[in-house]
């Protein structure tokens, strides 16, 4: 699985890409919300972690962009706002999951692996620009 790590604290972004690399996920890891969201515009991620506090765009706007523009991929809110207003305002912004730093790997882990399995009942399909092939149970 393919994740956007959206960090502007170089070291804990190398902590925390190792421990998601560790876990089993392929890292891009980014320094702001303008490179978080210019990654989300264009990668194929199935999941995003994003930091609140960055420069640029902070984590809430890159998610209310993110999610304006029709992106459903599942991103994880890991902050160290702690306030359960923030966590309240976060998920109502579109964020699937809220976790505050400090944190556990394994919470970690198992949250990022969480968000981004498959859910049943999702429509199943494939598309390409104006085209969708959905699969119909017959």
């Amino acid at each position: 699985m393919r994740i956007l790590l959206a960090e502007d604290n170089p070291s804990l972004a190398r902590a925390t890409a190792a421990i998601l690399a560790h876990g089993g996920f392929e890292v891009d890891t980014v320094n702001d919300g303008g490179e978080a969201l210019g990654a989300l515009q264009k990668g194929d991620y199935d999941a995003a972690v994003l930091d609140i506090m960055m420069p640029v765009a902070d984590g809430l706007e890159v998610l209310r962009r993110v999610r304006a523009e029709g992106n459903p991929v599942p991103i994880l809110l890991l902050t160290a706002k702690t306030q359960v207003e923030d966590k309240v305002e976060g998920l109502d912004d579109g964020a699937n999951d809220y976790l505050t730093k400090p944190f556990d790997a394994r919470e970690l882990i198992a949250r990022v692996k969480a968000i981004a399995r498959p859910r049943s009942g999702a429509a199943s399909g494939v598309s390409c620009g104006d085209l969708t092939l959905r699969s119909q149970t017959l």
